[in-house]
């Protein structure tokens, strides 16, 4: 319906009554056709005869002969005539004929016209729609990490260790249709005992240590992803996940230890009996930390999962990008902002500026301070948003506020409130343990808040719906 709509939008400027437009538009679609009689299809298509000698006549007009022109205007008049007379099928369908006939002699480019070229036209009339629909009303976002989780997801996984029994394929399709849900995968090639790639982190912990390549999304954008590399007696075996998603070591952890502690007893043991063998990465002179190759304990046969997961996609919304021309952010809205004005914020490789959705806490002259778990606005626990509250208690899922990190952070450390200066906002995560956000970088320029979430409309789970 839409494609007709807009290929016979210029009708909607011809004159005609709201009767008129209104039966020609439901005529034109095969669906109507049940429903409409033949001599309201006879006259939609005669309406639309008129129109495209109207085109014609007006771009042409000049450079027709004289016995062209004067045959154009003769029936089109004609037509127009038996129109307003409501004449039967017939004779609208001998005028409308006669018209066509009229208009090969003297329509160059613009008659006869074939699909290719309204299809092209099409195309372009959507496109521009498109394009000044995202820019000036509703944008389209991708949460890509779960800096603000529960209220939104970022890509979310679900885990299938071994002994497990994970969806089989026509299951799969079903969860790739509503939850844009992918399998990613190692098998074993061989058997044997099964070793990854680990180093220790500033704390003196085992991490699993992924390599950043790059590579094509959908087979035609560049992107990058994280590439974790197992192996099975010496050979390897590799899993690659886009770089944005973080969550590939709690998997590895539920399918080969209980918990940290565990694993950090196997590295121990590896240590002591010295089957630790560190790894040096190619090209690299002098590599900026260790890597070590850690046995975990574990023998698979040939063709069994190292790992095996469902990356699930991160949560599709509608940006409103016209409320706050005419309104101000309130504090506990979730907004979008860029960040390229942010003099803190650390740009990408390629000097491009990102989107970002935080929630809103301060405005202009607030001052902030986190006593964890809660945050405090002027002196007082901060209030406008349910995910405040679930914050400050840590329930249902919230694990509360978290002051800056003395590695990293430049606002809101332990017992040093923060002032939010004029034309500016703060925003922070919900999710504070893992969310960069305000803490980090500072302050958002007003000028470049860009709306406010509305309605996810991807995938098919609870979230769905309207934006908290």
């Amino acid at each position: 319906m839409l494609c007709l709509f807009f290929r016979n939008a210029s009708l909607l400027g011809t004159g005609l009554n709201s009767g008129e437009r209104t039966s020609l538009l439901a005529c034109s679609h095969p669906v109507f056709d049940f429903f409409t009689s033949p001599e309201k299809k006879a006259r939609a298509s005669a309406l639309q005869w008129l129109q495209t000698a109207r085109m014609v006549w007006n771009f042409r007009r000049d450079a027709m002969a004289p016995g062209h022109a004067a045959e154009i205007a003769l029936r089109r008049a004609e037509l127009d005539g038996l129109v307003r007379e409501r004449a039967g099928v017939e004779k609208l369908e001998r005028a409308s004929a006669l018209l066509d006939a009229a208009l090969r002699k003297a329509g160059g480019r613009l008659h006869p016209r074939n699909s290719w070229t309204e299809n092209v036209e099409f195309f372009l009339f959507a496109a521009i729609l498109i394009l000044g629909c995202r820019t000036y009303f509703v944008q389209p976002m991708i949460i890509p990490t779960n800096s603000m989780w529960p209220t939104y997801n970022g890509m979310t996984a679900e885990n299938f260790p071994p002994g497990s029994r994970a969806p089989g394929l026509l299951a799969r399709a079903g969860r790739l249709v509503a939850l844009g849900a992918v399998r990613k995968e190692a098998d074993a090639p061989v058997a044997g005992e099964v070793s990854a790639l680990f180093a220790l982190d500033s704390h003196g912990q085992p991490r699993l240590v992924p390599e950043i390549v790059e590579g094509k999304s959908w087979l035609v954008f560049p992107a990058k992803f994280s590439e974790y590399t197992f192996f099975v007696g010496d050979v390897p075996v590799r899993l690659r996940v886009p770089a944005d998603f973080h969550d590939v070591e709690p998997l590895f952890l539920a399918t080969y230890f209980h918990d940290r502690g565990e694993l950090a007893a196997q590295w121990e043991r590896a240590r002591v009996g010295g089957r630790l063998l560190e790894v040096v990465p190619e090209g690299v002179a002098s590599p900026v930390f260790r890597v070590f190759r850690l046995p975990l304990g574990r023998t698979v046969n040939a063709g069994d999962p190292l790992i095996r997961f469902d990356l699930l996609k991160g949560d599709m919304l509608f940006v409103d990008r016209v409320s706050y021309h005419f309104v101000h952010p309130r504090v506990g809205s979730a907004f979008v902002f860029e960040t390229e004005a942010i003099p803190d914020f650390p740009a990408g490789e390629d000097g491009s500026d990102e989107f970002l959705i935080k929630r809103l806490v301060g405005l202009p002259g607030d001052t902030l301070e986190i006593r964890e778990p809660t945050l405090y606005r002027n002196g007082s626990p901060i209030e406008g948003a349910g995910a405040f509250v679930h914050n400050a208690r840590r329930e249902d899922g919230y694990r509360g506020y978290f002051n800056a990190p003395e590695d990293g952070g430049r606002y809101l450390f332990a017992g040093q409130p923060a002032t939010v200066p004029p034309h500016s906002f703060m925003g922070l995560g919900d999710n504070s343990a893992v969310s960069e956000d305000g803490r980090y970088w500072g302050f958002v320029p007003e000028k470049d808040v860009q709306g406010r979430p509305v309605f996810i409309y991807y995938p098919f789970s609870r979230h769905w719906g309207f934006a908290k």
